[in-house]
């Protein structure tokens, strides 16, 4: 994984993910999370009980983005991502608690199942490095799983 993208993830804690209806129409969530750049995947915590808990069980394709904590007006930087909610039992999702609650130990006292989104790409934008620059990362770029 590129190190920019890998460097920035790390480095914040919420992303805002967005999944699907039956309908087709579109429901966002905002949730901490906790990221395996190795693996390629992002743990985030939730309850089963939840609406859009339900909707990715239905249908687990997502997308979302994650920006920095404070925001800079003219040094845009952020990245989309697009990917796959796992089953508990996917063997990327084995090291999803472990992983989340050394990063966000205090959820430990929360209710609520630990979920993983396989990324499938992500695309970065820093206009730090340059004017709306772009950097992108496929999983066809590391080992299928």
């Amino acid at each position: 994984m590129n190190q920019d993208i890998k460097e920035f993830v790390e480095k914040q804690k919420c992303a805002n993910i967005a999944c699907v209806n039956t309908e087709g129409a579109p429901y966002c969530f905002s949730c901490f999370y906790a990221f395996n750049s190795e693996d390629g995947v992002l743990y985030f915590k939730s309850s089963v009980d939840t609406y859009h808990a339900k909707l990715i069980i239905e249908r687990p394709m997502v997308a979302g983005t994650i920006l920095p904590d404070k925001l800079p007006i003219m040094a845009l930087k952020g990245v989309q991502f697009q990917g796959e909610v796992l089953t508990a039992d996917h063997p990327l999702a084995k090291k999803a608690a472990k992983k989340y609650y050394s990063i966000n130990p205090l959820a430990i006292t929360i209710p609520g199942e630990i979920w993983t989104v396989m990324i499938s790409h992500i695309k970065m934008t820093d206009s730090s490095k340059g004017f709306a620059k772009k950097t992108e990362w496929t999983r066809t770029q590391m080992a299928v799983y």
